[in-house]
C-alpha cells in the first residue's frame, strides 16, 4: 500500500473548496448510505451472516474519516467500496472539478523515489553490461519512466520522469513489477487518479502491455507540444486475412461506436457472407452498450438466443442519476424508451423490480457464412462484452479462445455522481442481471473453449494454426 502522508491542507487551493463540504468524515458518511440505500447489489453482499462485521469495519473507517484530510479519504473510500469486489463500483477524482494547481498538490504528497532523471541516465550508462533486460527509460504518450530494480531484490519501480507535471510528477512511483525467473508480474500500477491497480502484464519485445492501462515502448518519449493526455481508443476494423478467414476487431461496445460498427458489418457484408472462418476479437473491450453488437448477432446464430432478464434498484437517487437523465449517444427511439422506463420505476419506488423480462432471439434463417467463429477474450472484456459472449456462446458456430474475462458482467447500468466533496466522483450499478442467480460471474469471468497460454504472443496466429489441426 502506497504512503499516505499526513498534512495537506497547508497550500490547498481555496477556489477547490469554496462552497463545497470536503470534510472526509462527512463525505464517507455520504458514501456509506448512498451506497447502501442505492447499490443493487448490496444485500447480495452484506448478508446476515457478515453484516456485524460489516458493520464494525465502516464504523472504525467512519472514525478514522472524521479525522482525516482529503487526500487520505480517497484511500479510505476505495478501502470501504473494496469489500463489495465490484468492477462497475469506482471512488476517484473528478479531474474536471480540480484546478492544475490545485490538482497538483493534492498529489504532491505521493510515494516517491529518490531517483532523478539525472541519476537514473548516470546509472543506465555505468552499468549498461549488468542492467536486468527491464531496466531502461519506457514511455507512453507525454509519460516516460525510469524502471530500476528496487531495494528489495527482484522488484522494480518504475517512476516518473517526464509527465504533464500535474496530474504526475517527476520520482513519483507509477507501478511496480516482480520478476519470477524470467517472467515480470505487477504489484501494482497506479491509474490515472493515482488509485491502485492489478492488471496482468505481457511482454512483447520492447513492449509493455498492461491492456487497458496501457501500452509502454521502450526508449525516450516523442516530444509532445501539449501537455495534456488524450488515449483514443482504437476504432472497429475490418481484415481479409486470407481467402477463408476474415478479423473484425471490436475495442469498445460504447455507444458513440455503434455507427461504426453497423456501417463495418454492411460495408463488408460480401466478405461476411462468403467467409468461411470469421474472427472476433474484442480482447480488452471493456464495455459500453448491447446495441453495439446487434448487427453481429444473425452471423452467430443456429438456434434461439436465451437473453436473461434485469432488475433494477428502483430508489428515487437511482431513477435521478441514471434513467430520468438525457444521454447524448441515444437514438430517439431509446430516449423514449427510457421515458417509459422512468415510469414504470416511479411505480415501483422501494422495490428490485424486474425492468427487463427474458429475451428469446430468433432469426428466420441460419446463414452458411460464416461457418465458424472464433471470438477472442480476455481479462480486458467486460460488461457489455461478457453479455455479448452470453449470447454468443449459445451458437454451435461459436468457439472461445483466449483468457478468462473479466467478471464485471452480473451487475450494470452505472451511476455517477459527484459527493458533496465536488471533486470525488463515484460509480456503483443500479441495475442486477438474473443469470448471476443461476451462473454467477462477477470476479470469475467467462471461461475460454480453449485457453491460449500467456507465453503465447501472437493470439491471431495460434487459432489460424489451432483449428487447421
Amino acid at each position: 500500500m502506497k504512503k499516505l502522508l499526513g498534512f495537506f491542507f497547508l497550500m490547498f487551493t481555496v477556489t477547490c473548496l469554496k462552497a463545497q463540504n470536503c470534510n472526509c468524515g462527512d463525505n464517507f458518511a455520504f458514501l456509506t448510505q448512498r451506497i447502501s440505500k442505492n447499490y443493487v447489489g448490496y444485500t447480495d453482499k452484506v448478508t446476515p451472516s457478515n453484516s456485524k462485521q460489516f458493520a464494525k469495519f465502516t464504523d472504525s473507517l467512519q472514525q478514522i474519516a472524521n479525522r482525516s484530510n482529503a487526500y487520505q479519504c480517497l484511500s479510505l473510500c476505495r478501502e470501504w467500496l473494496d469489500f463489495f469486489k465490484d468492477k462497475h463500483i469506482s471512488f476517484g477524482i473528478d479531474f474536471s472539478k480540480f484546478p492544475p494547481d490545485a490538482l497538483r498538490i493534492f498529489f504532491s504528497n505521493d510515494e516517491k523515489t529518490s531517483w532523478t532523471e539525472s541519476k537514473f541516465k548516470s546509472y543506465l550508462i555505468k552499468n549498461k553490461e549488468t542492467l536486468d533486460s527491464i531496466e531502461g527509460i519506457w514511455n507512453y504518450g507525454i509519460y516516460e519512466v525510469g524502471i530500476v530494480e528496487d531495494i528489495k531484490p527482484k522488484q522494480f519501480v518504475a517512476f516518473i520522469v517526464k509527465a504533464d507535471s500535474v496530474r504526475w510528477m517527476p520520482q513519483q512511483i507509477k507501478f511496480r513489477l516482480k520478476k519470477n525467473g524470467n517472467k515480470y508480474e505487477p504489484i501494482y500500477y497506479s491509474g490515472a487518479d493515482h488509485s491502485e491497480q492489478y492488471p496482468k502484464l505481457s511482454i512483447q519485445r520492447d513492449v509493455l502491455d498492461f491492456g487497458i492501462y496501457g501500452r509502454w515502448t521502450r526508449g525516450p518519449k516523442i516530444k509532445q507540444q501539449s501537455v495534456q493526455v488524450t488515449i483514443k481508443e482504437n476504432p472497429p476494423s475490418f481484415t481479409l486475412l486470407d481467402h477463408q478467414t476474415s478479423l473484425v476487431k471490436l475495442p469498445s461496445f460504447k455507444s458513440k461506436y455503434r455507427t461504426q460498427i453497423d456501417s463495418l458489418i454492411i460495408r463488408h457484408k460480401a466478405q461476411l457472407d462468403h467467409c468461411e472462418h470469421l474472427m472476433i476479437d474484442i480482447r480488452d473491450n471493456s464495455g459500453g452498450s448491447t446495441k453495439s453488437f446487434e448487427k453481429l448477432l444473425p452471423y452467430l446464430y443456429t438456434n434461439p438466443i436465451k437473453v436473461d432478464g434485469g432488475v433494477v434498484w428502483a430508489t428515487e437517487d437511482n431513477i435521478k442519476d441514471c434513467y430520468d437523465i438525457e444521454y447524448p449517444d441515444i437514438s430517439l427511439q431509446s430516449k423514449l424508451n427510457m421515458k417509459k422506463d422512468v415510469k414504470k420505476l416511479r411505480e415501483h419506488l422501494g422495490e428490485h423490480y424486474q425492468l427487463y423480462d427474458e429475451e428469446i432471439i430468433k432469426f428466420s434463417r441460419i446463414l452458411k457464412y460464416p461457418s465458424r467463429i472464433s471470438i477472442l477474450i480476455n481479462d480486458g472484456t467486460a460488461s457489455s462484452a461478457e453479455l455479448f459472449l452470453l449470447r454468443a456462446e449459445q451458437s454451435k458456430k461459436v468457439t472461445l479462445y483466449g483468457q478468462n474475462t473479466s467478471g464485471a458482467v452480473d451487475y450494470g447500468e452505472i451511476v455517477s455522481i459527484n459527493l458533496p466533496c465536488k471533486f470525488y466522483s463515484l460509480n456503483y450499478p443500479a441495475s442486477k442481471s438474473l443469470h448471476s442467480i443461476k451462473r454467477p460471474l462477477d470476479n470469475i469471468g467467462i471461461a475460454p473453449n480453449v485457453s491460449i497460454p500467456e507465453s503465447e504472443t501472437d493470439w491471431i496466429e495460434f487459432i489460424i494454426k489451432y483449428k487447421s489441426k
